[in-house]
This record gives structure tokens, sequence and C-alpha cells, in this order.
């Protein structure tokens, strides 16, 4: 049976084996457990596309650009701050590219990049919950014990049904599609359903 038809206990058990199988994951999920940023979560792309190349049959890093790791803290929304984040994430994690984001400060610099306003994220939660498309929006993370933590608002059939599903919560059509694009390229499995 496909994964996407178990049980949810039972997808997000074969998630732990699937995503356990890049790594390169692992190692950034390691090493940001280190980093220890409030509210971290390794999201988005490298983690649905780990599944994409599960389910497809490819190398578990198949076409994965960087590892985001994205954390919320709202104490200090300057660059600096984040910019420190991001400088210890590079000594930490080195040749792989983790791409680091503080979610608290992004409603700052999203409309000049993106054209449309973005209210403050509550949380890092909140923000995967936005991202362009609700198949990658998933979190993982390991607790100090390392036991696996998933965040998965949408759930995880898509991700394992090659469905890209469209997240109009935030996001522009543009960006949607633009992924949509580079995905389909990298994955030509995928079935990408329309913006609504």
């Amino acid at each position: 049976m496909r994964i996407g038809r178990l049980p949810l206990d039972e997808q997000l058990a074969a998630l732990r084996t699937v995503l356990g199988a890049n790594p390169t994951l692992t190692t950034v999920l390691h090493g940001a457990r280190a980093l220890d940023l409030p509210g971290w979560w390794v999201a988005a792309g490298a983690v649905v596309q780990t599944i994409w190349n599960h389910v497809t049959g490819r190398d578990p890093e198949h076409g994965i650009k960087d590892y985001d790791l994205v954390y919320y803290d709202p104490s200090d929304l300057s660059w600096e701050a984040e910019d420190r984040a991001i400088r210890a994430g590079a000594e930490l994690f080195g040749d792989v590219p983790v791409e680091i984001r503080n979610e608290a400060r992004v409603h700052l610099w999203y409309e000049e990049r993106f054209g449309v306003p973005c209210p403050p994220y509550e949380s890092a939660e909140d923000a995967i919950d936005s991202f362009p498309s609700t198949t990658s929006s998933l979190g993982v993370r390991l607790t100090p014990s390392g036991r696996w933590k998933v965040y998965a608002p949408y759930g995880v059939a898509d991700a394992f049904g090659l469905v890209l599903r469209p997240n109009p919560r935030q996001a522009p059509r543009h960006v949607y599609e633009a992924k949509v694009a580079r995905w389909t390229e990298e994955w030509p499995e995928l079935t990408a359903l329309p913006w609504p």
C-alpha cells in the first residue's frame, strides 16, 4: 500500500524512516539541535523533496538546493540578530547549504520582495502554515533526547502522493507557480494543482 494511504500514525512512522535516509538532512537536524534557535524547524523543500525522492526511487538528496532552518525570535527583529544566527549556522554547517531565517521578522521585508504585505507571524508554525504550497508546509526537528517531532498542518499524504497543492493564505500566485516550474522540472512525476 502507498504510504499516503496508510493511517496517519503509520504515515508518520514511515516519514521518519524516509527522512532518515537523507544523510545531509540528518546532519542538518543534529546541527540545528545544537544551535538551539528558538522555535526552530528544518522545513519546506528539503523535507518534502526527500519524500519525493523516496517515492520516485531517486537518491535521497536529488534536486535539493538547500535546507531551510526556520526559527522564531521576536525579542530582536534586527537584521544583525538574524545575521548572527546565519553566521553561527555557516560556521557549524560548513559547505552544507542551510538557509536560516527568523520568521518573526519576515513581515519587515516580504512585501518588498514578493509584492504583497505579510502580517507578522505569531510563531514558526504560523509561518510554515503559510508556505506557498500546503504540500511543502512541513517541519521536522530533533528533541534534546533525540526524538523526532513533525509539524504537518496539512498532513503528509500529498507529499507521498506527489501532489502539489497551492496555499493562497499568504504567498502570491507567481511564487507558487515559480516553485511548481522548478519542482516539476526536477520531479516530473508531480501533479501540480492550479492556483484557486
